[in-house]
């Protein structure tokens, strides 16, 4: 298996590792939980250097871009801006969400470890012009989280730390070789810092020594799960497009001429009219919800989940499911929604993500 450059200080935390796509990482640290309730109230760092990091560079780089992604890069007028958006195929489907960062001179994406082959492929095989991409193996990744993530980094980041803390959402500085953002993926505040490999262990062995608890792959699925946020394979995949997926507001449509891969797809299902939408989903007695759990509302079938864990900070299973985007209760009668568990038919109620954002329950 792959590992990252901190399997020693895994270890030496007590982490539980797993096989996950290929890498060997920390499930947790010997409470999933407490390591939860650790990022929502204090600061937890987080090891995702499985993620893959690509620079792209040359003289056409933003316009290949703008041809290439579902939102527009060219939105980012300037150097230490950052956008959320989604790789798809000729037929409007996700191959793949991802983070671009404009850079002076140049542009950095960030994608999922799980996409990180047909991700290059497909950006290789649709090159054009004055384009280069570089795989940087040679960097690690920690997202440093929680309310308390900037105050007790703030010795390790030095002369960084005011500059970071005045960051506003999706904006990044770089500091030789360290490029530290404020695009989290737990609903709370902190940053991703990516650095190079030596320079990861001391600074994760620096974060751990400033009161920062290590965090696993499990508190950060129920982490991005109370937050509303997709995970690639679950959520979405190349099987449904942006509309399908609550990311709609990533296909950027103006300008009109702007032709980027799947947009007639995309545009032709939207004139018919989605079929799908991705909502949340609340368990509203004792059980656990689980990708893959059907979905009934009115004594008929209406989907099914996608994700699903039990909620920490609700104290109760909450999920996301793809449903028939035409359905209203009360249409047929008996009005709730319920879901399969075990061929016992349990209550939940439908709510707009996210469940929680600044350690706040939403719904």
């Amino acid at each position: 298996m792959n590992r990252t450059a901190l399997i020693e200080q895994h270890r030496a935390s007590g982490a539980k590792l797993v096989d996950f796509h290929g890498w060997e990482m920390p499930l947790h640290y010997g409470s999933q939980l407490e390591e939860h309730h650790a990022v929502r109230r204090a600061a937890g760092i987080f090891d995702v250097s499985h993620m893959t990091v690509v620079d792209v560079d040359g003289d056409d780089a933003t316009t290949w871009l703008r041809g290439l992604l579902a939102n527009d890069v060219g939105r980012l007028q300037a150097a230490g801006r950052a956008q959320y958006t989604a790789l798809l195929d000729e037929h409007g489907g996700i191959l793949d969400d991802l983070i671009a960062y404009r850079r002076d001179g140049g542009w950095r994406l960030v994608v999922n470890s799980a996409t990180r082959e047909k991700d290059l492929a497909w950006m290789r095989g649709h090159l054009g012009g004055d384009v280069r991409l570089e795989e940087r193996a040679d960097l690690s990744m920690l997202a440093v989280q929680g309310p308390e993530a900037l105050n007790r980094a703030s010795p390790w980041l030095g002369a960084s730390a005011d500059a970071v803390s005045a960051l506003a959402a999706f904006s990044f500085v770089e500091d030789g070789e360290r490029m530290i953002a404020r695009t989290g993926y737990t609903g709370e505040d902190g940053f991703e810092v990516v650095l190079p490999h030596a320079d990861a262990q001391q600074a994760w062995d620096a974060l751990l020594d400033a009161g920062v608890r290590p965090a696993g792959l499990g508190a950060r699925d129920t982490l991005r799960l109370e937050a509303g946020m997709n995970l690639y394979g679950q959520d979405m995949d190349a099987t449904v497009t942006p509309l399908e997926s609550n990311m709609a507001w990533v296909l950027a449509l103006d300008p009109a001429d702007r032709g980027f891969l799947g947009r007639a797809e995309v545009e032709a299902r939207r004139a018919a009219g989605v079929q799908q939408r991705l909502c949340g989903v609340v368990l509203e007695a004792k059980g656990v919800l689980r990708g893959g759990q059907g979905l009934r509302g009115d004594g008929r079938e209406i989907g099914a989940l996608t994700s699903g864990a039990f909620s920490p900070t609700l104290g109760r299973g909450i999920g996301l499911a793809r449903i028939d985007a035409g359905w209203a209760p009360g249409k047929g009668g008996r009005g709730g929604v319920s879901v399969d568990i075990r061929g016992k038919e349990l209550p939940v109620r439908l709510v707009r993500p996210p469940f929680v954002r600044n350690g706040k329950v939403l719904v």
